[in-house]
């Protein structure tokens, strides 16, 4: 991502799509990442890579009403799906899931807006059954993806008609256009969010960053759970 002079900070704006039910740590994890990308940390590592983008996220939602997450406090929305949906500045979109993992049983607000603005964004991010709701916006059609192993039987019957290649033994997933990156399930947003890292900045300065939070991503293919729930 380059700097211009329409953008001269290089900002990459980043919508969290949450909703009642959501799992916190599928998107913690990666939004603290994500937002290493700073204005602190460009002024002392920007020599690394002199394009680094500002990574500045907000968090969506069908309401400007507090959200119940799984577990853990309420999270406050920054904005609405409906406040967004002309907003063709997102660079990214991600997606966790949660226990209403479905594209069936989130607000259809949340799939009109990846309707609506993802093709416009430059990636997409899902973490565990957030695939799942992407794929009832049609964006994952002739798609790879992976998603919760323990859910991923019943996602794979689910979506069986949409034209989506479910990879049973995957951390993460990225298609050849790098545009769509998907994860298995909660922790493995992290290991998503580290390769993506590695893509949107290169290994030298990801490390960097990585190594502020002590934190090392597992391989796409690094992944005990598909055995554990019998899917290879």
């Amino acid at each position: 991502m380059s700097e211009s002079s329409a953008n001269p900070e290089n900002i990459c704006k980043m919508a969290v799509c949450i909703y009642p039910g959501v799992t916190m740590l599928d998107f913690q994890g990666p939004v603290e990442l994500l937002c290493c990308l700073s204005v602190g940390n460009k002024k002392k590592y920007g020599h690394l890579n002199p394009t680094m983008p500002i990574v500045k996220a907000e968090f969506l939602s069908h309401s400007m009403e507090s959200i119940r997450p799984d577990a853990g406090p309420d999270i406050l929305p920054s904005k609405t799906y409906e406040e967004a949906m002309g907003d063709t500045s997102f660079d990214i979109i991600m997606i966790p899931g949660g226990s209403a993992g479905s594209y069936s049983q989130v607000d259809p607000s949340l799939i009109e807006f990846l309707k609506r603005q993802g093709p416009n964004a430059k990636y997409i991010l899902t973490i565990c059954t957030g695939s799942w709701i992407l794929a009832g916006s049609g964006l994952l059609n002739g798609k790879r993806a992976t998603t919760n192993k323990a859910a991923f039987k019943r996602i794979v019957e689910d979506t069986k008609d949409m034209n989506i290649e479910w990879v049973p033994k995957a951390r993460w997933v990225v298609n050849d256009d790098k545009k769509i990156w998907t994860s298995s399930g909660v922790t493995a947003g992290q290991d998503l969010a580290c390769a993506f890292l590695d893509h949107l900045v290169g290994k030298e300065l990801a490390d960097v960053l990585k190594n502020i939070l002590e934190l090392s991503g597992k391989e796409a293919d690094d992944d005990e759970f598909a055995g554990i729930h019998g899917l290879v």
